[in-house]
This record gives structure tokens, sequence and C-alpha cells, in this order.
């Protein structure tokens, strides 16, 4: 403990930060003790609960993932011997001793990526895999897993409940699965790594558009994942996807914390040795043959950080490459952009039948970027009034305040320029 008392304000904005930056390595040092991923969450709940009551009087821990870590095992340990039956006790009350004590003596090991395994577990659904993991190794919440699925919350928590006790009564193993077995959890981990990075690249919800550390984890993990399947072609367009689209973080913000489009960006912010690194991963994954979503989303992320002013990007070559991707993995986020890619190389008129397609096909009622995209496609064609409205849809679907501000500014102009408003 530091022993400097800490307002209750401090301390329980302390513990989001630590929980936020730290859940993963916490979830996973705790499964090694725990056995399970209801027992782990149930001990970091008390240890965080014990935080709140004891950090005011006694001061932060100057190292909180530590202090948190060593108290959820202690929980651990006390709700097991509370749990068993008195026949069972002694027994089960050993197990999670010895757990703990291996874990206490076993080397620092990378705990994230037997957590992602073992809650991709092949016996649960892909959505349910993905929403697991999400809140196990990152503390995203319910609601924010819920947005990045495009589903209701309370059915998201729904299935988080069956998915955890499904994972309880198959005992799944908390380990990185032998070779003959990955492939079979592979796609929902890479699902669960690029949904990672995308809630730390455009936040669904709070005042940060940009979360670095989640960017930061997501990278790190497709890095482990990397090292882990070096000649995996899809393992490494994924890394070459996130490195393609970090490279270009810093100019994505203006010094007022708006955002700044793609086209407006000062590209002397981009970190050209990262795109530079981006690029070499995605000539090795190509240069296999076995293309995949992720190899031509980095393809696609590649011919932008190759430009060096907007004019000179080949929009050509990205709408020949979403049209592929499509091919690949149909679906009405990828024909958004496809569309978008279109609205660059042939123009908004062209564009606009095939957004108001996508509305009418539905599965996109609750995405933001939809009505943006549509919005935006007015204005260049100088459609002020329908603008107007298309930009008043997205903004009621968007709780990102950096989105908030972007789009009431183009509200604005268009209701500005519509004739006689």
């Amino acid at each position: 403990m530091s022993g400097t008392p800490a307002a209750p304000g401090d301390v329980q904005r302390a513990l989001n930060r630590v929980y936020r930056a730290e859940a993963g390595r916490l979830h996973g040092a705790l499964m090694r003790v725990c056995g399970s991923l209801d027992a782990a969450e149930d001990a970091l709940h008390d240890a965080m609960a014990q935080a709140l009551d004891r950090w005011p009087a006694e001061g932060i821990p100057h190292n909180p993932a530590a202090w948190l870590t060593t108290t959820a095992r202690r929980k651990a340990i006390d709700r097991q011997r509370r749990a068993t039956t008195r026949a069972r006790k002694a027994e089960a009350v050993e197990q999670t001793v010895r757990r703990e004590r291996e874990a206490r003596q076993a080397p620092p090991t990378d705990d994230e990526l037997p957590l992602i395994f073992t809650c991709c577990h092949p016996a649960l659904k892909l959505d349910a895999q993905v929403g697991l993991t999400l809140r196990a190794l990152c503390g995203l919440t319910t609601a924010e897993v819920a947005r990045a699925f495009l589903i209701a919350e309370p059915t998201l928590a729904q299935r988080l409940v069956r998915a955890k006790r499904k994972l309880a009564q198959i005992d799944a193993p908390f380990a990185v699965p032998p070779a003959d077995e990955l492939a079979a959890r592979l796609d929902a981990v890479l699902a669960v790594i690029y949904l990672v990075f995308n809630e730390g690249y455009a936040a669904t919800a709070g005042d940060a558009h940009i979360r670095r550390g989640l960017c930061a984890e997501a990278i790190r993990l497709g890095r482990l994942l990397h090292r882990l399947m070096p000649a995996h072609a899809e393992v490494q367009g994924l890394l070459a996807l996130m490195l393609l689209h970090d490279a270009r973080r810093e100019a994505r913000l203006g010094s007022d914390g708006g955002i700044v489009l793609l086209d407006a960006q000062d590209r002397s912010r981009w970190d050209r040795a990262r795109i530079a690194e981006g690029i070499a991963h995605v000539r090795a994954a190509l240069s296999r043959r076995e293309a995949g979503p992720y190899q031509i989303q980095a393809a696609i992320a590649a011919v932008h950080g190759e430009a060096q002013r907007a004019e000179q990007t080949d929009w050509a070559q990205i709408e020949a490459l979403y049209g592929t991707l499509h091919a690949h993995q149909p679906s009405p986020v990828v024909a958004l952009n496809h569309a978008v890619a279109v609205a660059m190389h042939r123009g908004p008129a062209e564009a606009l039948p095939l957004v108001d397609a996508i509305a009418e096909q539905g599965g996109l009622e609750r995405y933001p970027y939809l009505p943006a995209t549509r919005a935006d496609l007015l204005r260049r064609l100088g459609r002020w009034a329908e603008a107007a409205q298309a930009y008043r849809a997205a903004l009621a679907l968007t709780d990102n305040a950096a989105e908030q501000r972007y789009l009431e500014a183009r509200l604005a102009e268009a209701e500005a320029a519509i004739p006689g408003g």
C-alpha cells in the first residue's frame, strides 16, 4: 500500500483503470488458480470489493494489479472452502491451494493466449466465443461488446451466461490447444483480437474516440499468435492489418479531439516504420497464395499507406479489392465499404443506389456508419435536406463523443445550406 489515504472516487477510478488495462492478465492468472472462468471472475470481483473497502484508508497500492491478483487468489481459496461439501472440502481446497502455489512458483507467462483459446472452445457458438473472450480479456462491458456485434445488450448477456455455463460443464482446459486442434478455434481467436483492436481504434462509447491501450493489447496478442503460428497466412494478415491501421492513429484526431477523415489527414504524422512493417507482412502473407479476408483488408490498408497524398490513392484498386473481399466475406459492412470505394473512384451518384440497397436489405439498423455514409454522399450531391436527415439518424446511433461532435458539425453545415433554411 502507498500508506496515503485516498478518496473513494479516486479508488473507483483507479480500479476502473487497472481493470481496463489488465483484465486479460488478471483473468488469465486467476484461471490457473481457479480452474474456471466463472470462479476467476467471482474471485476478482471479491478482490475489487475488498479494494473499495480498504484502499480509501490504506491508500492505493503501488502495483494495483498485483494486489488484486494476490487478494483474488486468497478469495478463491475462501470461496472453495465455503462452496464444497464437508466430505469433499479437504480435497477441493488442497487442489485450489496447489494451483495457487504452482501459479506463484511458475515463471511469468503470457496468460492471454490460453485464455482466448479457452473461451474460443468449439463447443460454443462463434458469437458467444468472441463475446466471452472480449469480456474476460480486456474488461469490455456487455454494452460495448453488444454494440460491436450490433445486437441488443440483454441478448448478449444471456448468451454469455450460457457460454460460461457450457465451459464449466465441459471442463474446458486452460491451455493453447495442440496443433491438430488449432484450426477449429482460430476463426474465433482472430475475430476476438480484431474486435479488441477495433474497439480501441474507434471506441463505441465515451469521450475518447481512440483507446490506445486496447490497440496496443490487440497488436501484442497478434504478435504472440503470429509467433505461435508463423506460417499461417491469415494470422499474418491480421497482424499486418492492425499495424497499418494503427500507423494512422495520431493523424485521425485534430488538436481539439475531433475526428479527421482519411483524405484530410496530415500524412506526415503517419508512422512510416509501422506502415513498412505492415506492408512486409502483407506481402509475405499473400505470397503463400492462401488469400483470406484479413489479408485482403490488409492489402486495402497497404494501398492507403503507400499513398503519400490523398489524391494519389489508387481507388480503382481499392474498389477491386473490396469486391474480392465481399466474395470471401459477404456482409453488409463489407458491401458498405465497397460502396464508399465506388464513391471515391466513380463518384457519389453511382454509390448512393448501392448504399440504399444495403439499407433495404437490413442488418445494419444499429450501425451508425450506414446513415453517416449515406449523409456524406447526399452532401456531396448537394441534396442538403436529405443529408441533414441522414446525419440526424447517424447521431441517434452513436454514443462516442468525438463521433457526435463530427456529425453535429456536418449536420449544422447541411442545415445551413438548405435553400430557405
